[in-house]
């Protein structure tokens, strides 16, 4: 399987804030941005793989600066490593003054895509080939965070295991 640079997998959107976006806060709903990074991401593992893919973890979403009504939000994703079948996906959202144009990093977001095969198994994936400065960093600094994924989901399973499952007036 040939390999990808990370420029094949790279997306933009940009989307304007608007009042029904905004919470209690007049800040951007961190669900609503959550979205936003989790379809992204999606799109940067289709280019990579042409194929289904799941997401199979939201590692972390790090919340930097407001975003605010003002202001226009900015994501931009790629793919960062890439296992067997396993994808991981930066996703990088920038707030940018519509008034000032100052722009700041707003969030930082990683998140863990599976390739799938037509009957839902996963599926091998090209490697990826970092180019830039920025992606040479993600590329060398993901198998750490690979391995605290799996910690943290051997951990998961293992506190699953305490929760219940039946409804409180059952």
């Amino acid at each position: 399987m040939e390999p990808k640079y990370t420029r094949e997998t790279r997306c933009f959107k940009v989307s304007r804030v608007f009042p029904t976006d905004v919470n209690n806060h007049d800040t951007l709903f961190g669900g609503k941005l959550m979205s936003y990074i989790d379809d992204i991401a999606s799109i940067s593992v289709s280019k990579l793989c042409r194929s289904a893919a799941v997401t199979a973890s939201t590692d972390s979403v790090d919340f930097l600066q407001p975003i605010r009504p003002t202001d226009s939000v900015s994501l931009e994703s790629f793919i960062t490593w890439t296992g067997t079948s396993s994808i991981e996906v930066f996703v990088k959202v920038i707030r940018e003054d519509l008034r000032s144009g100052e722009r700041k990093i707003a969030a930082t977001s990683f998140l863990t895509f599976v390739a799938l095969d037509e009957r839902g198994k996963p599926t091998p994936v090209p490697q990826i080939v970092p180019e830039t400065e920025e992606e040479h960093k993600l590329h060398e600094t993901a198998e750490q965070r690979a391995l605290m994924r799996k910690h943290r989901r051997e951990e998961s399973k293992k506190f699953a295991d305490y929760l219940v499952t039946k409804y409180p007036w059952e």
